[in-house]
């Protein structure tokens, strides 16, 4: 292709670069599996600035999520479950993962059966918009569930 964009058509290799360097332009080779392969005349420094402000543009335009963490005990009473899913349902709809962590303090590891209920509770409470990704689980002394929205 020349210049301007139009067809030039089957010319020898020589000819082509010195098309381009009576343009002030390069000789890119766009398709090289092409029989014949097909070259292009153009500024390559300005499509490669070119190609990387689109890509800058697309990865501006995408919105990744974080993974936001609520800490509860095994004891937290119901009042406060209600403050803690209120917490959730803002971060779930700002499309972000919540990690609900519930820690565990000296004797409480042995209340391990409570904790699952609370966070079973945390999960019926917040399954009109949230959807539960990781089910409850030990580690160490913590038990970590994460939710992710609907």
């Amino acid at each position: 292709m020349g210049v301007d964009g139009e067809q030039v058509g089957v010319m020898a290799i020589e000819e082509a670069l010195q098309k381009a360097k009576e343009s002030h332009m390069d000789l890119v080779e766009v398709s090289p599996n092409a029989q014949p392969p097909v070259c292009k005349i153009m500024d390559y420094g300005r499509y490669k600035y070119e190609l990387t402000k689109k890509h800058q543009e697309a990865r501006k335009k995408q919105k990744g999520f974080q993974v936001k963490e609520i800490k509860v005990r095994p004891g937290t009473d119901s009042h406060d479950l209600e403050t803690k899913v209120k917490h959730i349902q803002k971060f779930i709809s700002n499309r972000d993962k919540v990690k609900v962590t519930l820690v565990f303090r000296g004797r409480e590891i042995t209340l391990g059966q409570q904790a699952r209920e609370v966070l079973e509770r945390v999960a019926h409470m917040t399954s009109e918009f949230s959807q539960v990704e990781q089910f409850p689980k030990f580690e160490g002394r913590t038990m970590t569930m994460v939710l992710s929205p609907k």
